[in-house]
């Protein structure tokens, strides 16, 4: 059996960090990791995706990242239900981390990253495709020595 998640994406707002009664730090947040696709309308939209983390990792999510900050989340998929408190099952889905990768230097935050993309206006971004709505066939070079 395999259980593994690999997501990169941007937090949705502060995580939020606890501390269980025997003193372990959990925090817990949402990342929006942008689908692969457009929809119908040429627009690319995100899944919003629920992540944990526990012990010394979680304390170091609460105190270097918030809102807007990009993250790399590596973990499993893991489903827990609990009792309401209208007395109804509550079952949540979410991604229990094992690591979480800092994808930003710290002070950064969105609105420089959207400046730096538009003073790069020359390169194509990881998540596009350099060769879209081009058309014009691709000139190989075979002189290459390798």
């Amino acid at each position: 059996m395999m259980n593994r998640v690999v997501l990169v994406g941007r937090l949705t707002a502060d995580p939020t960090l606890r501390y269980t009664p025997n003193g372990v730090a959990t925090a817990s947040f949402t990342l929006a990791v942008n689908r692969s696709f457009t929809n119908q309308q040429g627009e690319r939209e995100a899944d919003f995706v629920n992540c944990v983390v526990w012990r010394k990792p979680a304390e170091n999510v609460a105190n270097y990242l918030k809102k807007g900050s990009l993250a790399g989340v590596d973990g499993r998929i893991q489903t827990r239900n609990y009792e309401g408190q209208d007395g109804k099952r509550v079952y949540v889905t979410e991604v229990v981390a094992e690591s979480v990768q800092f994808l930003e230097p710290k002070g950064s935050g969105q609105q420089q990253n959207q400046s730096r993309q538009q003073n790069n206006q020359g390169y194509t971004r990881a998540d596009e495709d350099p060769f879209a709505n081009n058309g014009q066939p691709i000139d190989i070079d075979d002189s290459l020595p390798f």
